[in-house]
């Protein structure tokens, strides 16, 4: 059974020519992708879900979610500086606790990835349909939603997930500062809707404070209670994980991967809180949670149309960077097991651009499907069940390696690691446990899938079959 704890070396160095990424990124860039990530979907969309699953509480929720996310940030920035290539987890995990581990945790990664491109998909989509239909334009409502929603299939959703696809393919740096741009204008957003929001301000809406409890109790397939509502929050915190994908084409890894990661997770989890604490002033929580736009709905509330036209405007524009920052996360993880043998090595093949175009396409094609014909509640909570298995899979590399290589020279150290290691994890699995249990029984069949392809594919073509 040595295919369990066969283990890359820690210095490998990356590969070069055909099958090596170009580095083009400096830590902007870096902070850039992990904002992009994370505001989005989860701050234009989940607040108001959030906020009817907690109420005020909400705003607990946010700093539990943020504080696990946190923690993970920590073991992640010391892995990335170590491990400057693509795969993120699944690479760190190949070097530390075996190659089954490691396919599992890849295998993971796909999943968490590919819905999270598909989720957000669909978020935009319901901005995007609403927009169309406010120009009148003939377009058929059964072509604006998925069958769930009464419709034939979601084209917006799938035409915004090839559309990125067709931005990435154009080259990492590019997309990356298209990326760049496109966070400004969220940010922007967001300043706006604060200083908006302020002077309206009700302290009022805060009491009851927890209507729904801390403990997450599921009523009618839903987790309710300031616990329940984070382990949905947790879906829009992360994307920092994506930036160490991108660790193979930093120009400096052991600088700019902790910048980056840690900037911006903390940005994230401030805007976040101050966010919703103004969307609860200024408006009860019972009345925003109803809306699939909560910002939006808010300053209509206020009597501020053109600001809410502007906020969902924005939306619109910016809320595909998280779906661009996804969708390069999950292209260099299946680029990486790839390269590493476990997936067919036609995959890893890059363009004269330096992108993974064969696996680039693969991922935006298999999004563009599942965005076309699934709704959004049936695929956010996988993504975070996938994402929490990585969070935990990170932190346990950190800490088998400082066990077996205490002495190895580390540009990032994480710091009381067997305190923060080990609370880190233990959220995790709360966090998983406060999710519903159809989300995990799929999340344990498609793992039990995955080993199954692994047994007959990748554990006899893997690099280290032969070594």
């Amino acid at each position: 059974m040595s295919f369990v704890t066969r283990r890359k070396p820690i210095a490998a160095e990356a590969a070069a020519g055909a099958h090596g990424l170009k580095k083009t990124l400096s830590w902007p860039h870096l902070m850039a992708l992990g904002v992009g990530a994370i505001i989005g979907t989860g701050i234009y969309t989940l607040t108001g879900v959030a906020a009817g699953l907690a109420g005020p509480a909400v705003i607990l929720s946010f700093a539990v979610a943020g504080a696990v996310c946190a923690v993970a940030a920590l073991s992640y920035a010391e892995m990335a500086s170590l491990m400057p290539h693509a795969g993120s987890a699944y690479s760190y995990a190949y070097a530390t606790l075996g190659e089954l581990i490691a396919w599992v945790i890849g295998w993971s990664l796909i999943l968490e990835y590919t819905l999270v491109c598909s989720a957000v998909s669909v978020g935009w989509s319901g901005y995007a349909a609403g927009l169309i239909e406010q120009a009148h334009w003939a377009v058929p409502k059964a072509l604006l939603a998925g069958p769930e929603a009464g419709g034939l299939v979601n084209l917006p959703a799938v035409v915004i997930a090839l559309a990125v696809t067709g931005m990435l393919l154009v080259g990492t740096r590019e997309s990356a500062t298209v990326n760049f741009i496109l966070v400004c204008i969220k940010l922007l957003a967001l300043a706006a809707f604060v200083a908006l929001t302020l002077p309206s301000f009700d302290a009022s809406h805060f009491h009851p404070f927890a209507p729904f409890g801390y403990a997450a109790h599921e009523i009618d397939g839903k987790k309710y209670g300031v616990m329940g509502a984070a382990a949905i929050i947790f879906f829009a915190f992360y994307g920092f994980d994506a930036i160490s994908t991108a660790a193979e084409e930093t120009k400096n890894p052991r600088r700019d991967l902790t910048i980056g990661i840690l900037g911006s997770m903390v940005l994230c989890t401030l805007i976040y809180m101050v966010v919703a604490a103004c969307a609860l002033g200024a408006s009860p929580y019972e009345v925003f949670s109803k809306s699939g736009e909560p910002l939006a709905f808010v300053l209509r509330q206020l009597h501020r149309p053109a600001a809410a036209a502007v906020i969902a405007g924005a939306a619109v524009v910016a809320m595909p960077t998280v779906i661009m920052v996804f969708m390069f996360g999950q292209s260099r993880v299946f680029f990486a097991m790839a390269r590493d043998g476990l997936l067919p090595r036609g995959l890893a093949r890059v363009s004269s651009r330096g992108v993974p175009s064969t696996v680039t396409i693969l991922t935006g094609v298999i999004a563009a499907v599942i965005a076309g014909v699934m709704p959004l509640s049936e695929i956010a909570a996988l993504a975070n069940a996938g994402t929490l298995a990585a969070f935990i899979a990170t932190t346990l590399a950190v800490l088998a390696l400082r066990r077996a290589m205490p002495d190895l020279a580390r540009p990032f150290r994480t710091p009381l690691i067997w305190l923060v290691g080990p609370a880190g994890i233990a959220g995790c699995l709360y966090l998983f446990t406060s999710l519903s249990a159809k989300t995990m029984i799929f999340f344990g069949v498609w793992n039990v899938v995955g080993v199954v392809v692994y047994l007959i594919y990748g554990r006899t073509r893997s690099q280290l079959a032969a070594a």
